[in-house]
């Protein structure tokens, strides 16, 4: 049986980063809504990591990042409630498309955004892993060391609120 790898070895702690980096950006802005924190948090954890390189095992490395960073998130937003805000994408029209449908697009992606920024943090952490990240209910559990039970029913909750969206029926203009 080989000997586990050092995350202090320059090559081996690169590779953790590649592989950790991206994701934990991604878990920690749907956590707490703000891109440019979490990447600020993301650096800071993989700084702590190295300074503590001696001590993390290598096959514990991704529950210590993701730890550290949850830690170092909460802490900064201390006291703070955090509504979640939505990267605008740009949607590819048509030029010729209705005036009319644009503007419906455009109230309904506003709603939408709104309902999902209003979920329980717990149902919007968990509903934006599955849907944006791709992530198997087991994963996301494991992520947030909670049962895939737990995870089901938060999304379920979600996914009935945002059901709700096209119930609405203030909808027209």
């Amino acid at each position: 049986m080989g000997q586990e790898p050092s995350i202090c070895e320059e090559q081996v702690y690169n590779q953790v980063y590649r592989t950790h980096a991206e994701s934990l950006r991604n878990y920690l802005y749907y956590k707490f809504g703000d891109m440019q924190r979490a990447e600020d948090i993301v650096h800071d954890s993989f700084v702590k990591l190295w300074s503590k390189c001696s001590s993390v095992l290598y096959n514990k490395v991704a529950g210590f990042l993701y730890k550290m960073a949850r830690n170092l998130m909460i802490d900064t937003l201390r006291n703070k409630k955090v509504a979640l805000k939505f990267e605008r994408g740009l949607m590819l029209v048509q030029e010729n498309e209705d005036p009319y449908f644009k503007l419906r697009t455009k109230e309904f992606r506003l709603k939408l955004e709104t309902v999902i920024s209003n979920l329980p943090e717990k149902q919007r952490e968990a509903f934006l892993m599955n849907r944006i990240d791709k992530l198997t209910y087991k994963e996301i559990a494991l992520r947030l060391e909670v049962s895939e039970t737990a995870i089901e029913k938060r999304i379920s909750k979600a996914l009935i609120k945002l059901n709700n969206i096209s119930e609405i029926k203030d909808f027209s203009i």
